[in-house]
């Protein structure tokens, strides 16, 4: 949520007309991209495991096939939990809404099913006599953290369907295992973006609105504890992550300062300079002193802890 925030209060921060509505419409949006490129992942595994049946028809009717081609396995594509993904009308409403197909997408399939069948653990799957759900699952949680990644085919896809993959694409692949762990006949349920979608959806917009409110006070603080540093040498990120993290301090009375402070340091090593982070880091704990002398951080539930 955090990340969403800071993605759009960059754009916001750059904008020439600042409409705040307008921005947050596109943070909801670009959390819904979130959800509609975990759904994309999620059916392109159903799709590489159906299309087991495809691989099976063309290796019998090759010129002269092998006796490999003739009983080449279509045992995933009866797999039982992609059996109930598959038929799961949720799922099929989701995918229908937002016309997730692959139609012109085969090769892709084609070729990272080629790189599932040529894994040990795969050809073990297809020889064992009887598989349980067990089974079943361990194949395709294999498959989502260990061939999906390695395919170059399937990381330009994800890139040309959703600009923020990179970014978006660790919080995709848990959705993704978290499914493949979790759904079953007792739990037919597909993961959500976070476990508390309501509360975070509120924490993400008015960490966004109030972090813009206050912008001016915000940046008070900030330049009270940068007199000595140019002001065209402090990276344009780094003042971003700084406010945001000074509105999360008086805001948002639940979440621990450390957490609040580590949070932001660790965005600055993703998305800002190598020395970001001990600059954030100092200038924070100087406002901190103020904050705290001024009697404006006010903690209370989990946020007293420390």
């Amino acid at each position: 949520m955090r990340i969403k925030a800071l993605q759009t209060l960059y754009a916001f921060y750059q904008a020439e007309t600042k409409d705040i509505t307008g921005f947050e419409k596109s943070l909801l949006q670009n959390v819904a991209r979130v959800n509609e490129a975990y759904l994309t992942v999620l059916n392109l595994t159903i799709e590489v495991a159906k299309y087991a049946v495809i691989d099976a028809q063309e290796r019998a009717s090759k010129y002269i096939p092998s006796e490999e081609d003739l009983n080449a396995s279509t045992r995933i594509a009866t797999n039982k939990l992609i059996q109930m993904l598959e038929t799961f009308p949720t799922l099929i409403d989701d995918t229908k809404r937002l016309k997730i197909e692959f139609a012109n997408d085969q090769e892709i399939v084609r070729s990272i099913f080629k790189d599932l069948i040529a894994t040990p653990e795969y050809k073990a799957y297809c020889v064992e006599p009887e598989h349980a759900m067990a089974a079943e699952r361990d194949i395709l949680i294999f498959f989502a953290k260990k061939v999906l990644p390695q395919s170059v085919l399937f990381e330009q896809m994800m890139e040309d369907k959703f600009i923020n993959w990179p970014i978006d694409k660790d919080s995709v692949m848990s959705m993704l295992l978290k499914t493949l762990k979790e759904f079953g006949e007792s739990k037919q349920k597909l993961a959500p973006i976070s476990a508390n979608w309501l509360d975070d959806r509120d924490f993400m917009l008015d960490l966004f609105k109030f972090t813009i409110r206050n912008n001016g006070e915000y940046q008070d603080y900030i330049s009270s504890k940068t007199k000595n540093w140019d002001p065209e040498r402090i990276a344009f990120m780094d003042t971003i992550l700084m406010k945001m993290a000074i509105c999360e301090l008086l805001n948002f009375k639940e979440i621990p300062v450390k957490v609040t402070i580590n949070e932001y340091i660790d965005l600055s090593k993703e998305f800002s300079t190598p020395k970001s982070k001990v600059f954030i880091n100092g200038i924070l704990d100087k406002i901190l002193v103020d904050l705290k002398a001024e009697n404006k951080i006010i903690k209370t539930g989990r946020g007293l802890v420390e």
